[in-house]
């Protein structure tokens, strides 16, 4: 499905970006322990990111409605983990830190859907 390319392919150019802002325009302007967490939301985006383009190429070969659904996990679970840990960093907010676990159970059920589909694959 072209939707989980595109969207892959967009987050993934926003956590490239992402990583260069924290490393370069950050780095003199957050204490080590926020910038740790800025690049750890960068991080978990681009690996969730390749997951969705994994989820787009698959979805081409055979289209299957758990791949779908696993793309729509991975994707709140970028914005909400990843999210949530930008979001932490920048304001300096601990309380934002609530989400980031929704996030993670995002990622989650997306790797479980993944395998669940590839699972039930046939032939």
């Amino acid at each position: 499905m072209r939707l989980w390319l595109i969207l892959g392919a967009a987050s993934a150019f926003i956590s490239v970006a992402a990583g260069a802002f924290g490393a370069h325009a950050l780095k003199a302007r957050l204490s080590p322990d926020l910038l740790t967490i800025f690049e750890t939301g960068a991080r978990y985006q681009m690996y969730h990111s390749l997951g969705l383009i994994a989820m787009g190429l698959l979805m081409q070969l055979r289209p299957n409605p758990l791949l779908n659904a696993a793309g729509w996990a991975m994707l709140a679970g970028i914005v909400l983990f990843s999210g949530s840990l930008y979001a932490l960093a920048l304001s300096g907010v601990r309380v934002l830190g609530a989400i980031t676990p929704f996030g993670g159970v995002g990622f989650l059920v997306g790797w479980v859907l993944f395998a669940l589909a590839a699972w039930r694959q046939t032939g």
